[in-house]
């Protein structure tokens, strides 16, 4: 086992520990607030360019197209699901995927298979060789998938300059961003 793995499954395993009361009420608010389940899995583009099945908490109506967050109408994103976004507890659910060895804590994150111009520019770029992760370099950088040439530039960047120096400066980024 790697540093880097070794890492991710010890923090992901206290964090989902720690969590699990606020992931338990926050289940229970989106059950409360619109019908549907309160875990949403969608398939993501993962290492090897090889599919998975990414959880999440659902922040959007049941029956909402699945496309990529920039693309989906702010209207279609519940009341409890913008608060959910907004302090990431709607990633809580990916601890799981970091588990079983599907994601990472932090690495570029997952695509959807339909985002085919960023799949292609990750796999020139070699970014398809590592797990995705729950948030990563471009995420703390502001830079959304919307652009996926600069999306995956960043995430071949961070593949580069990886360590867990970087993956703990990535997280406490990710946590403390505005």
């Amino acid at each position: 086992m790697t540093a880097k793995r070794a890492f991710d499954v010890i923090v992901a395993a206290v964090m989902l520990v720690l969590t699990s009361p606020v992931l338990l009420v926050a289940m229970l608010a989106i059950r409360l607030t619109s019908p549907g389940p309160a875990i949403f899995s969608q398939l993501r583009v993962g290492r090897g360019g090889v599919p998975f099945a990414c959880h999440k908490l659902r922040t959007m109506y049941a029956g909402t197209p699945s496309l990529p967050t920039h693309e989906a109408p702010s209207s279609s994103v519940t009341a409890a699901g913008k608060f959910l976004r907004r302090t990431k507890i709607d990633e809580l659910p990916q601890l799981w995927n970091v588990l079983r060895g599907e994601m990472s804590l932090v690495g570029p994150r997952p695509c959807l298979p339909t985002q085919t111009e960023l799949i292609d520019r990750r796999r020139q770029l070699g970014v398809l060789a590592a797990l995705p992760g729950i948030t990563g370099f471009a995420q703390i950088r502001g830079i959304d998938m919307s652009d996926p040439k600069i999306c995956a530039e960043t995430d071949a960047a961070y593949l580069q300059a990886t360590s867990i120096g970087l993956d703990v400066k990535i997280l406490l980024g990710t946590l403390y961003r505005d």
